[in-house]
């Protein structure tokens, strides 16, 4: 059974016209062994990816070495797409953090939202930890619950409001 009904969420939640991208707010408190355990991950399930420090694309390197490069304008970036209609971008900023934004511009159905659920719970499940996507302003975005064990509408509408439909 899917976490989430492409039918409950698509039309507000899921909107690519309102934003193509949940901006997520990244996993906090993590380590280098964190970033390692997330690399181990992409390649174990063979998502296509891309790892690309400014415009020159590179084998994806250990995390260590990765976060060790000095600060500087070309950071490195993972781009992760797990399955059809779903792209992720890793960005490598310290190793306390890692930042995540997806792309639900392509989700088009319930297809792209179980890949999107499944990519986002095996993330969790690998960190041990819960992956928050929030939008901007703090309104509703999708994450996944380490208790509940499962990707779930993270926001609780104000007293009085329902979401849209």
């Amino acid at each position: 059974m899917a976490d989430l009904r492409w039918v409950d969420h698509a039309g507000w939640l899921l909107d690519p016209a309102l934003d193509g991208w949940l901006p997520g707010d990244g996993v906090a408190d993590t380590t280098v062994a964190d970033w390692q355990a997330l690399l181990d991950l992409v390649v174990e399930r063979g998502w296509e990816r891309t790892f690309v420090v400014g415009c020159f694309e590179m084998a994806l390197p250990p995390a260590e070495e990765v976060l060790s490069w000095p600060d500087g304008p070309a950071r490195p970036v993972l781009s992760v797409n797990p399955g059809p209609g779903v792209g992720a971008v890793f960005r490598f900023r310290r190793a306390g953090r890692i930042d995540l934004d997806v792309n639900v511009e392509q989700l088009g159905g319930q297809e792209g939202l179980d890949v999107l659920c499944g990519f986002l719970a095996a993330v969790g499940r690998r960190l041990n930890r819960a992956v928050p996507t929030p939008v901007e302003g703090g309104g509703p975005f999708l994450g996944y619950d380490l208790e509940a064990d499962r990707v779930r509408v993270l926001w609780t509408p104000p007293e009085g409001v329902t979401p849209p439909r």
